[in-house]
């Protein structure tokens, strides 16, 4: 939700978001007249409230010979002040209907555009090359024992599979690397519910324009998350938090699901793109005038992540048409994937400022004693997807894979997976 402060006094700058997103100016002006009706219709409601309330006190007073006309014009009242009331929700309704379809104002300097429109901020590391054929992860996972798609598939369908042996152990040893990383930076860790009520879905954005990619079970009305963002953005909601003495830092594994509505025909291969996955996810609560700062340290705590795995990677800042409803600015951090010889996402981090705090009711005590809406923001800082890479990457010619140096440790040492078959 936007700040509807905002709508009122700085509706040009909304306009601008909204054109830079390839979304409906429109909505804006839709908005701001639904906002004076809505206001208007409260101060009518109020008004006539007001009244009915002091005429109260006049029929409570009033001689008993006066008493039955003055009630029957207290029930007239009465029924103008419920029509009154009535007209304020409608109008209410509408004005939410309207400024919940507007994507929040992106920060200055956000590109404009689609998904292809992003910026280049920086490339780190050289690309892998090999003075031999390199295999792809899906026939590194079978040759080393640790990737079974074909099994997956029979259990569950398309774009399933298992991990097994030295496969599983490396996505345990990935989270736990992440997980001692945030540990380290004071977050502190949650395993949360992946099923979630349709208000907390809805509150972090992502009941809008890509519903479809969500699994809904309408017997239950519960939705399965495809990050653990939405449960915790969901756990403070309609709290004021203590932010005095800094950020409330999370960091949440989960399983994740996702229908990869759309997605036919792209990437089929391995386990890029699936239905299941895990993944450790950083979120935190901080003031608003923070928010920025906090952005970048959630982007180095990833970067910090994928330099450790021996990747390399480029960072980019993703267009306003590429954000998804809730961030007014994403980055996002591409792996290199040598046999296709292309970067590809394996994280992202997203400011999503005072958006889904608003939506959840999730606020902090200025100065002054009133309350204000604090500023959420996400990152990934380990997936199942980074397996694509790591594999790729140190991949040796018989279809042995070098351990990097910082994940032997959480694999008792082990420093080369060697093929089993």
């Amino acid at each position: 939700m936007i700040d509807p402060q905002l709508l009122r006094e700085n509706p040009e700058s909304i306009r601008r978001s909204q054109q830079s997103r390839g979304s409906s100016v429109a909505l804006v002006d839709d908005a701001i007249t639904a906002d004076s009706n809505r206001r208007t219709a409260i101060q009518q409601f109020e008004k006539l409230r007001a009244e009915q309330n002091a005429f109260g006190r006049t029929v409570a007073t009033a001689p008993k010979e006066a008493k039955r006309a003055l009630v029957l014009q207290a029930q007239a009242l009465a029924a103008q002040v419920k029509a009154a009331q009535q007209k304020s929700m409608d109008a209410e309704a509408e004005f939410t209907k309207f400024v919940g379809a507007i994507g929040n104002v992106t920060i200055d300097g956000v590109p404009a555009g689609g998904e292809d429109d992003w910026n280049l901020i920086r490339e780190v590391g050289t690309p892998a090359t090999f003075d031999f054929e390199p295999r792809d992860h899906a026939e590194l996972g079978e040759l080393l024992g640790a990737i079974d798609i074909a099994r997956g598939v029979k259990v569950s369908g398309s774009r399933f599979y298992f991990l097994k042996g030295v496969g599983a152990r490396l996505e345990l040893a990935l989270m736990n690397m992440a997980l001692d990383r945030a540990l380290a930076e004071g977050f502190i860790p949650l395993i949360t519910p992946t099923l979630v009520r349709p208000e907390i879905m809805a509150g972090t954005g992502f009941l809008g324009e890509h519903a479809d990619e969500v699994y809904y079970l309408p017997a239950d009305d519960l939705y399965l998350t495809g990050t653990s963002e939405v449960a915790l953005a969901g756990y403070h909601s309609d709290e004021i938090l203590e932010l005095s003495k800094g950020p409330l830092r999370y960091v949440g594994w989960s399983t994740c699901y996702r229908r990869e509505a759309g997605s036919a025909g792209r990437d089929n291969r391995g386990i890029l793109r699936v239905h299941q996955f895990n993944k450790l996810e950083m979120f935190t609560y901080v003031l608003p005038d923070e928010a920025e700062a906090e952005h970048e340290k959630l982007l180095a705590y990833q970067e910090s992540m994928l330099q450790a795995c021996g990747l390399s990677y480029r960072v980019i800042d993703v267009a306003a048409g590429d954000l998804g409803s809730s961030a007014a600015r994403k980055f996002d951090v591409e792996a290199w994937v040598p046999t296709q010889n292309a970067y590809r996402e394996l994280t992202s981090t997203s400011n999503c400022t005072t958006f889904q705090a608003r939506r959840l009711d999730i606020r902090h005590r200025t100065e002054s004693g009133k309350t204000a809406p604090v500023a959420t923001l996400n990152g990934t800082l380990a997936t199942t997807r980074w397996l694509v890479a790591i594999l790729e990457t140190h991949q040796q010619a018989d279809g042995s894979v070098v351990v990097p140096d910082a994940l032997r440790g959480y694999l008792g040492g082990l420093e080369i997976f060697e093929p089993i078959v």
